[in-house]
């Protein structure tokens, strides 16, 4: 067996019992290091963790960007590999990121793109989403209670042909309901900076959503999975609008 990269492998958990184990397991082997920094779980996520190889830290909940700039100045090693709870390496992966490290191609860049599939109900979805998730240390996002953004300035980003997998929810009803939640998130950040919607401006941008993805990207070859992910999607295109445009009424 091959010896662990000096590499941390970083989660943020909160209640993610069932599915941290196969998060870690995934990193196990490949990572010197696994740490989670969870916010305060009241199922057994510290200890199925704990006993799936990783350090637990504890930190009261922040807001995803600093939550996530929090943990990750908490890794011992000077790489980073970012999984969320709900996301785990694909075959192959772990093997992709040994040769980049074996050959020193790693340091031609600050960060790594992998590309994250989505499954939907036990269904892979079509296409993917290049994201930074194999960086250096001291890796930070900029402000932002939902959907943060890494802080490109200054860095230099190439693409690994690697993948990880995206478990996008338990149950539909969670899925639509993680949904609504980060459509009021965004809604209230988007008011503060000031910004404002008007009536049409949810309807037009949901119906864009499903003509791009749905249509031009050809996700209805994802059957009927793919279509309740999509409609989730637009609906919650429709849903942060419609926020955003009740809170700009009340300013």
């Amino acid at each position: 067996m091959s010896a662990p990269l000096p590499l941390s492998g970083v989660v943020i958990t909160r209640n993610e019992a069932d599915r941290i184990g196969r998060c870690l397991d995934s990193m196990r082997g490949l990572c010197a290091e696994l740490l989670v920094v969870d916010s305060g779980s009241t199922d057994d996520t510290v200890a199925v963790a704990t006993a799936h190889g990783a350090r637990v830290v504890h930190q009261d909940w922040l807001g995803y960007a600093a939550q996530k700039t929090f943990a990750n100045t908490l890794a011992a090693h000077d790489w980073l590999l970012l999984l969320d709870a709900d996301e785990w390496l694909s075959p192959g992966t772990a093997d992709a990121i040994r040769a980049l490290f074996s050959d020193g191609r790693v340091e031609q860049a600050d960060a790594w793109l992998l590309t994250r599939r989505n499954r939907f109900l036990g269904h892979r979805l079509r296409g993917g989403e290049p994201m930074e998730r194999l960086v250096r240390a001291g890796w930070r996002y900029l402000p932002s209670q939902v959907h943060e953004r890494p802080d490109l300035a200054g860095k230099t980003v190439r693409a690994l042909d690697a993948d990880f997998e995206h478990d996008t929810s338990r149950s539909h009803a969670e899925h639509v309901a993680k949904l609504s939640r980060y459509a009021q998130l965004w809604a209230q950040q988007r008011a503060e900076a000031g910004k404002r919607a008007g009536a049409l401006d949810g309807p037009l941008h949901a119906a864009a959503y499903l003509l791009k993805q749905y249509l031009l990207r050809g996700a209805f070859v994802d059957g009927a999975a793919g279509w309740r992910f999509h409609c989730a999607q637009a609906g919650y295109v429709l849903e942060k609008y419609r926020r955003l445009r009740a809170l700009s009424r009340n300013l």
